[in-house]
């Protein structure tokens, strides 16, 4: 039986420090041949002329499954310098990325990257199965480099402070939409994470439903050509309408709350999401996002993620709120620091430093053992 972490990784992260977690893997028959190629320059539409997507009955290409971001969890959304205007690997920086001890395969930046530091935090629960030969996610520009901020969008990101995961939490509005279970937004859900970053597709003549594996989300995208929703309309998803271009899905959004980021940044009400979807292989979706915020980037920018399916994956029931316990734990630190910072000024010692948020040294207060959660317990 296939079994998949379901509670929010930082808790699954602070109970591993406890040993309270047994971690299995995604697929207990899931294996992986040595590769040697890139994965994307196998894709059937690449190396069969006479593939062609299958389609419904009522015409429309088939793009139903479940698909991750898994395979695409080495590579960086901005391009290493090193890289130029490239945006594939040459073969021997492929065989370089293939030898690369898992989780960090192909991971490019300083190793104290957060990416890094999210997969070391439970050495990845689940794993992909094939290695993409790409540079970046980024695409354009050429440099592969997100565009510079607007000076509202560089206020913007200051006055957000870009909150890491050592404090101070003082209430909830101090804790980010993902650690309080709300959402990640339309390109965070699909991003790759510790764990649970697959979507599910679903068709009908009217509408395609993208159903998200962390945080629960579901949007619903009409293709009947109805007009986007009223400005004044505000949803942490935005608003979808979507329309084909040949064998390409195109779906634009907007409506969208200025209470979410894109890339690591916070991104106006002003922000228009342009997705490509295209089936490409049997097991392989192109996914390709054009970012338009005038008034964050000084030019539109677009991302580009392969998804693929991974042998015996389900997408299962995300129970945030039921299994979080993040929230508890960074308040209970958090008090345990302040007691620490009057006592020090009560006694006339220097105010103690936080301690940083890495695995490790963590702010969080460990709970008790009689608090520790074994989340397979029972099964």
């Amino acid at each position: 039986m296939n079994t998949k972490i379901t509670a929010n990784g930082r808790i699954a992260a602070l109970a591993l420090s406890v040993g309270a977690l047994l971690i299995p893997t995604a697929s207990a028959q899931q294996t992986t041949a040595p590769a040697r190629i890139p994965a994307e320059q196998t894709a059937a539409a690449l190396t069969d002329p006479d593939w062609q997507v299958a389609r419904f009955s009522w015409g429309d290409p088939n793009l139903e499954g479940t698909f991750t971001s898994r395979d695409m969890s080495g590579i960086s959304m901005s391009r290493p310098e090193r890289f130029g205007t490239r945006e594939r690997l040459t073969a021997a920086e492929f065989m370089e990325r293939v030898g690369a001890p898992e989780p960090f395969a192909g991971l490019d930046g300083d190793p104290s990257d957060e990416n890094r530091l999210q997969l070391s935090a439970l050495d990845s629960a689940e794993t992909g199965t094939r290695t993409f030969g790409y540079t970046s996610y980024i695409v354009s520009p050429a440099n592969g480099q997100m565009p510079a901020l607007t000076r509202e969008g560089r206020d913007r990101q200051r006055q957000a402070g870009q909150r890491a995961m050592d404090g101070p939490f003082f209430n909830m509005e101090d804790f980010s939409y993902y650690d309080r279970c709300i959402s990640r937004g339309v390109t965070g859900s699909i991003g790759p994470s510790l764990y649970g970053d697959a979507m599910r597709i679903t068709q009908s003549p009217t509408e395609v439903a993208i159903s998200y594996e962390m945080l629960h989300d579901t949007r619903i995208i009409p293709l009947d050509g109805r007009p986007l929703a009223d400005a004044g309309v505000r949803q942490y998803m935005g608003s979808s309408v979507g329309h084909w271009e040949g064998e390409t899905l195109v779906v634009e959004t907007t409506n969208l709350t200025d209470e979410l980021s894109i890339g690591r940044v916070p991104h106006s009400e002003d922000l228009k999401l342009t997705e490509r979807i295209t089936r490409i292989d049997p097991d392989m979706i192109d996914y390709v996002v054009t970012v338009s915020d005038p008034r964050t980037f000084e030019q539109p920018w677009t991302f580009r993620l392969t998804l693929t399916t991974q042998p015996g994956y389900e997408i299962l029931e995300y129970s945030c709120h039921e299994g979080n316990f993040f929230v508890a734990n960074a308040l209970r630190a958090e008090k345990v620091y302040q007691d620490s910072v009057n006592e020090a000024i009560d006694n006339g010692r220097p105010i103690p430093q936080r301690t940083e948020g890495i695995p490790g040294r963590s702010i969080f207060a460990a709970p008790s053992a009689s608090e520790a959660v074994d989340i397979n317990a029972g099964e």
